[in-house]
């Protein structure tokens, strides 16, 4: 057939990613209506079922044949039966209209306002109380919100809201970047973690700079924690020297139980023996908790509800 042999210059087949996006984009309007002709054999019985002109529908299975340069029909006067290449394509064709539905109902049951799905991701320090606690005050008036939850460090949180697959998350320090709004919520001291028998265990409070000679156990570089901790350090008048990182508040109060070193650390979930916490007098040790969100993406319902939540815990997100 003519139409074949001009069809088939101007799609052959090639590896390269840009044509097979060109041929994507060609076939996808009119995969809809082949499967419906397939299914009732009928270009006209078709056309009333999907409601649309049967010459427009004539049209679109004359094009795609012309664009495949293949006989997908054969013709029967009123009525059409499938080509063996017509089977073959019918089969990947409703595969890839179901996963296109399948899609389409996930995104339409995320956005669902009484039973969608939050990406929400926080730190690992706020995991064992502070999180558990807003996500059950939160469902008890949003019983059937679901959470894909992300426990991590801050910098990977941001990449993943610029990504596109968390919503929000809760993360120090408050990111300033133009590409994302981020809230301030909440205010945590940080203490000088000591092991019980060091020369400073016996002291309540303590200015960082009299711990300028000790050893730190601190988090990893790109951890806001570490951030703040080189921070103070420095505005203490030293540089920390590190004898190990981690990637774990916990992990740290342990290695300093165990004598390795000091940490600036959060106050702890519950008493870990073999440590003394003492309150840091100056600089001021604090962090900062606050909630980001991508600045250009729209929030589904049950996103702008749990966001509505947080914002409205401002001062009192962390336990007393």
């Amino acid at each position: 057939m003519a139409h074949q042999q001009s069809s088939q210059a101007r799609l052959s087949p090639s590896s390269d990613t840009e044509d097979m996006t060109e041929m994507s984009m060609l076939l996808a309007p009119r995969l809809a209506y082949f499967a419906g002709v397939a299914r009732t054999e009928h270009v006209t019985r078709a056309a009333h079922e999907m409601s649309v002109p049967q010459s427009t529908l004539s049209r679109a299975m004359a094009r795609l044949e012309q664009d495949l340069g293949v006989d997908l029909f054969a013709r029967h006067g009123r009525t059409v039966s499938l080509t063996t290449a017509g089977r073959t394509f019918l089969a990947s064709v409703e595969r890839a209209l179901a996963e296109v539905e399948r899609a389409a109902e996930q995104v339409r049951a995320d956005a669902d306002p009484a039973t969608g799905k939050v990406a929400f991701g926080f730190l690992h320090t706020m995991g064992a109380e502070t999180v558990p606690g807003l996500l059950h005050a939160f469902r008890a008036d949003h019983p059937r919100v679901r959470f894909s939850l992300v426990q991590n460090y801050g910098e990977a949180m941001l990449e993943r809201l610029r990504a596109g697959t968390l919503d929000l998350c809760l993360t120090s320090p408050v990111p300033d970047a133009p590409d994302l709004v981020a809230r301030r919520l909440d205010e945590q001291k940080l203490r000088l973690v000591v092991p019980a028998d060091h020369r400073l265990a016996a002291r309540r409070r303590i200015r960082l700079a009299e711990a300028s000679d000790e050893t730190f156990v601190t988090l990893e570089p790109g951890y806001g924690l570490r951030r703040i901790t080189d921070d103070l350090c420095r505005e203490a008048g030293f540089k920390p020297r590190v004898a190990f990182e981690g990637e774990e508040a916990e992990t740290l109060r342990g290695l300093v139980a165990a004598g390795l070193g000091v940490a600036l650390l959060p106050p702890p979930t519950v008493p870990r023996p073999g440590v003394v916490e003492l309150t840091v007098t100056a600089p001021r040790a604090v962090r900062e908790i606050g909630v980001a969100w991508s600045a250009d993406r729209p929030d589904t319902p049950p996103v702008a509800a749990f966001k509505k939540f947080l914002l409205s815990r401002r001062g009192s997100l962390l336990p007393a």
